[in-house]
């Protein structure tokens, strides 16, 4: 377990480019699976989820060469061996369930243990995943292992799941792409790393309308092909750099920031009294903006940050506001409507002086402005939280140490360089 030592009191400030999404690159790389020619993807993020998932495939017989330095990345899924697979999916993975579809459509069964668990966020479900794949012509058994069978191929058909989840519905495209007719699913999610799967499907021949909303139409073809594809920026990474140097008084520009995700992450950042500028493709925070909460007009209801499933504000960038609030002038309520365990790590924040009300399992109230004092915390098994309470740690002058912080490198592969090139006191220690 790596601790991150952190000297604070020091504003942030320079040009960062981030890295290419986690939550795109997962899925793409699972897809490439859905044809035996050559797939290329540039800006691959060197992080240690896709390291797992490399692994795993070149355990499985593909030819993966990856050139970290130049985050590029040649697939060749021919010389896959379904024989290989010993029932064992990648461990420590969540998203390892993007691996059912494209396994299925190449080994017809697969066998797996049935020790499904949740997560520091709470329950993550198997259900949506297994739902969608019987939809689609899987079967579906359980008795001490879970057994997933493709008799045939995948089969169109029409699913309306109870509720959007984001790989459930990614699933679903790499499922539907292959199958015979039509496949709908209604109450789809829609975020941009969904977005950036579906434009990887259609660029390999699929046929997808809808993307970007919440009804995906696909209409099944027999073969997919490949090709090359970059990467998207991590939207989540432009957040964080922009929310550090508003914490720390810096002034901070992030290029490739994909403005057009923005509207509503912009309104958020003013809602704590930083204004985020956009030129062109870069994001910018300027110097010594005053953390202040703008009141509603509705003046006798607190001022809110909700976040949900895409469009809305996206939970996982909960954390980089509710740093940015412990720092600001007034009292603003959070509202996490996906994760029953999104704030856990509240009394954490509290060992630095934060005053947060925890009203329930999905809100809490930060009254900002406090006293704080540099500490040493315990991180969670959450990326964006052990990034919240380093902003925190970044922004209090002293020495603080965030422990057990590896689960940052599960999305951002030079965080520390990155910091450091924008004049930040901080280091990895083992």
């Amino acid at each position: 377990m790596s601790d991150l030592i952190v000297n604070g009191g020091k504003p942030l400030s320079g040009t960062v480019t981030p890295s290419g999404n986690k939550n795109s690159m997962l899925p793409i790389l699972c897809a490439s699976l859905l044809t035996d020619e050559k797939v290329t993807l540039r800006n691959v993020p060197a992080i240690t989820d896709v390291d797992k998932l490399v692994a795993f495939l070149t355990e499985q017989g593909s030819h993966i060469a990856w050139d970290k330095a130049t985050g590029t990345m040649e697939i060749d899924h021919s010389s896959f061996n379904p024989a290989r697979l010993r029932g064992e999916l990648p461990a420590g993975m969540r998203s390892a369930v993007l691996l059912f579809a494209p396994l299925l459509q190449r080994m017809r069964k697969i066998t797996i243990p049935a020790n499904a668990k949740g997560c520091s966020l709470g329950i993550r479900e198997l259900d949506p995943h297994l739902e969608i794949l019987a939809k689609l012509g899987a079967k579906i058994s359980r008795n001490g292992e879970l057994t997933m069978r493709l008799p045939r191929a995948f089969r169109g058909a029409r699913h309306w799941p109870d509720y959007m989840s984001v790989t459930a519905t990614e699933n679903f495209l790499m499922a539907a792409a292959l199958a015979e007719g039509e496949s709908v699913l209604i109450n789809a999610a829609s975020e941009p790393h969904v977005q950036d799967l579906c434009a990887v499907l259609l660029g390999m021949g699929a046929k997808i309308d809808g993307v970007g909303t919440s009804k995906l139409t696909v209409q099944g073809v027999s073969r997919l092909c490949g090709g090359e594809f970059r990467i998207a920026t991590d939207y989540h990474e432009v957040v964080t750099f922009l929310a550090l140097g508003a914490i720390t008084g810096g002034e901070v520009k992030v290029r490739h920031s994909l403005p057009h995700h923005f509207d509503l992450i912009t309104r958020q950042f003013e809602k704590l009294g930083v204004k985020v500028e956009h030129r062109g493709d870069t994001a910018i925070v300027r110097a010594n903006q005053e953390l202040v909460i703008e009141p509603p007009f509705t003046s006798n209801l607190l001022p809110k940050i909700e976040a949900a499933p895409w469009p809305y504000f996206p939970v996982d960038l909960l954390p980089c506001m509710i740093a940015l609030s412990v720092r600001a002038r007034g009292a603003i309520q959070f509202w996490n409507k996906v994760y029953e365990g999104g704030f856990t790590w509240m009394p954490e924040l509290a060992k630095f002086g934060a005053h947060v009300v925890v009203s329930d399992p999905h809100r809490i109230i930060v009254f900002g402005d406090r006293p704080l004092r540099p500490t040493t915390v315990d991180a969670p098994y959450i990326i964006r939280a052990a990034v919240g309470l380093y902003m925190v740690a970044a922004s209090i002058p002293g020495r603080s140490v965030v422990r057990t912080a590896d689960t940052i490198k599960r999305a951002h592969p030079h965080f520390v360089e990155n910091l450091r090139s924008l004049g930040a006191e901080v280091e990895w220690k083992d």
